[in-house]
Parts: structure tokens; C-alpha cells; sequence
């Protein structure tokens, strides 16, 4: 079993920007994929960021040049850094985790709230 609790969400001015933590304990944590998605009030959870136990790093389009995510596996934490944020990237976001290569998420956090002014 692995325990995701993320933190860092609030309120920001677009533009601006935020960095999402995800602790994870539990089983080892360096050999997992581990990632962030996101829900919008009224839509469906969608990808954000994902990186691979080897290193791997890929991002939804939407984000690419904007987020960047990376991991501490000394410190069993995942980071998502939100920069130019922008009033659509507004949503509750999800930290991730699932075995290594296997392209599923078994393990989910509860979310953070990310809300983005105009």
C-alpha cells in the first residue's frame, strides 16, 4: 500500500505560480510511476504530468512549458511546479502512484484545491 497526502494548493492571481507537494508513504517509492491530474468543476479528471520510476517525464499539452514535475524518492515526495498559471488551470489536483511500467494509478490522494483568478 502506498498513502498519498498532497499539499500546497490555494488561491493565486493568473500568472502567477504554485508548487503542489505529495507526500507518499508505504511501500518503496522510488519504484513507481507516480503523476498529477486534475478535475474541474463539472468536467472529467484529466493528466497532468506523469514521471517514470526511470526517469521519464511527460505532460498533457496543455501544461507543457508551464508545469514541471519531479520527485525526491530520499524523501518519498512528488512536486508539481505550477508556473504562469492560468484561470483554466483551476481544479482540484491529484497526486498518483502505481507500479512501475505498468501505466496504472493505484494509489490516489485526496486532492488540493488550485484555484486561479482573472
Amino acid at each position: 500500500q502506498v498513502q498519498l497526502v498532497e499539499s500546497g494548493g490555494g488561491l493565486v492571481q493568473a500568472g502567477g505560480s504554485l508548487r503542489l507537494t505529495c507526500a507518499a508513504s508505504g511501500r518503496t517509492f522510488s519504484r513507481y510511476d507516480v503523476g498529477w491530474f486534475r478535475q474541474a468543476p463539472g468536467k472529467e479528471r484529466e493528466f497532468v504530468a506523469r514521471d517514470t520510476w526511470t526517469g521519464g517525464r511527460y505532460y498533457a499539452d496543455s501544461v507543457k512549458g508551464r508545469f514541471t514535475i519531479s520527485r525526491d524518492n530520499a524523501k518519498n515526495t512528488v512536486y508539481l511546479q505550477m508556473n504562469s498559471l492560468k484561470p483554466e488551470d483551476t481544479a482540484v489536483y491529484y497526486c498518483a502512484a502505481g507500479p512501475a511500467g505498468t501505466g496504472t494509478f493505484d494509489y490516489w490522494g485526496q486532492g488540493t484545491q488550485v484555484t486561479v483568478s482573472s
